[in-house]
């Protein structure tokens, strides 16, 4: 008899390294674990809206955050939450890999990419739907907190309650039945009641591979 599947729920802002190596790191889990990955648009620039403690060139960069995440959750809004994956595999693969610059250039390569219309890029400067961005990403972030950023991921437990959890932050992302082993311990301490937190120093940058 299969075992049963279970669904991971991530949540990504485009632009985050980290999230884009563990949505990686997830697709590889998928291979060796019952696990199905759905992904969910948050965004950073909600994140730190009103936050007077950060760096101006980092403001600056929320600024400019808002357009791919606008332009996400339109596709997902009229297209439906499967579109998510695909485009988000094209975001993440231009930005990171390609390093290619924000703007509509950007959009519309990348709606093409995932067989979607490009015209939807003209909800990077809308704010058509950012009731429905909001809504997104406080239904990702608030049964983790708002002092963590993306990744972050929700997994049904064994007893039927939530597993959510920031992370894990890792780099470069596991392949094959390594992705399998560090699923099943991040299952086994973010499921244990009243565990918070293991964290060491980051001493590499993302590594894309």
């Amino acid at each position: 008899m299969a075992e049963e599947r279970i669904i991971a729920d991530m949540w990504f802002d485009p632009r985050c390294p980290w999230a884009w190596i563990t949505s990686r790191w997830l697709l590889e889990v998928e291979r060796v674990r019952p696990v199905d990955v759905r992904f969910h648009v948050m965004s950073l620039s909600i994140l730190n809206e009103g936050r007077d403690d950060i760096p101006q060139r980092y403001k600056e960069g929320l600024a400019k955050g808002w357009g791919p995440v606008r332009v996400a959750i339109a596709a997902e809004q009229k297209f439906g939450n499967e579109v998510l994956r695909p485009l988000y595999t094209a975001l993440g693969t231009r930005i990171h890999h390609e390093k290619q610059e924000l703007g509509r250039e950007l959009y519309e390569t990348v709606l093409t990419d995932a067989g979607l219309p490009a015209q939807l890029a003209d909800y990077a400067d809308s704010t058509e739907f950012d009731e429905q961005l909001r809504e997104s990403h406080f239904a990702g972030m608030n049964p983790v907190g708002m002092d963590v950023g993306t990744p972050v991921i929700h997994v049904p437990g064994e007893d039927g309650k939530l597993i959510a959890f920031f992370g894990p932050v890792i780099t470069p992302a596991p392949k094959g039945e390594a992705a399998g082993r560090l699923w099943d311990g991040t299952l086994l301490v973010a499921g244990t009641p009243g565990f918070f937190e293991i964290k060491r120093s980051r001493d590499v940058g993302p590594v894309f591979d």
